[in-house]
């Protein structure tokens, strides 16, 4: 997919990775970025068309698909991170990360269906993780999500193929959004993750994998769980 001249939504488009995204693609020619949030008011950034969208809201993304009627690229982006386990984890908080990485999504998806169709197909993305191919103790209810999202995407794709939309999704560990204060480990820089998944995006990469340890993550699901998993044997 071509970005000049496309008109773009992005969710959780007030920080971190949405605000990159929203900024790049005005800079790559995108004719209008609507740059979304639950809380709007806090989007900042300067040439964007600014609407509500909640993930836990279904009529804020239905109110949102009647304004961007022009639209012909969804970027699925905003979410947040529940560490929190299944089998003893707080059912509310495990119930929160599958309206953000999967309920939340799917519905903004079925929202903007038909006017990517009205509008040609366009192309949706969906940023997802390395997570959504490795477990991780205390991070078990996002990597649950993750990789509801991850067969959703491939699910919806199939779906939507006849409509010509193309649906993608983005992989890459952790990144620094700023909320990263308990991760002792190596960042990626956002601004190379969007450019980097955006570069894949015009590419037609339908799994935009972005950095090595998504791409050793992927790796894992084809080998034998014991020689990733040890400690589970």
């Amino acid at each position: 997919m071509k970005l000049t001249n496309s008109v773009a939504l992005v969710t959780g488009a007030n920080r971190g990775l949405g605000r990159h995204f929203a900024e790049q693609l005005l800079e790559r020619g995108a004719t209008k970025v609507y740059a979304t949030a639950r809380r709007p008011e806090l989007v900042d950034l300067p040439g964007v068309e600014v609407l509500r969208v909640d993930l836990t809201d279904p009529a804020s993304m239905i109110a949102a698909a009647a304004v961007a009627t022009d639209l012909t690229l969804l970027i699925n982006n905003a979410g947040n991170s529940s560490f929190v386990n299944l089998v003893d984890g707080d059912d509310a908080e495990i119930q929160g990360q599958l309206d953000s990485f999967f309920w939340g999504p799917l519905r903004l998806i079925r929202a903007f269906a038909p006017v990517l169709k009205a509008n040609g197909g366009g192309a949706i993305l969906n940023i997802a993780s390395a997570m959504s191919w490795v477990a991780g103790d205390t991070a078990n209810a996002y990597h649950v999500a993750k990789a509801a999202e991850w067969a959703m995407t491939t699910s919806v794709r199939l779906e939507l193929a006849a409509q010509g939309t193309r649906v993608a999704g983005a992989y890459f560990g952790m990144t620094d959004t700023g909320h990263q204060d308990f991760w002792t480990g190596p960042l990626n820089d956002p601004a190379q993750i969007v450019r980097t998944t955006l570069d894949g995006l015009e590419a037609d990469r339908l799994e935009i994998i972005a950095d090595e340890l998504a791409a050793g993550a992927k790796a894992v699901v084809a080998g034998d769980p014991r020689d990733f998993y040890p400690v589970a044997v």
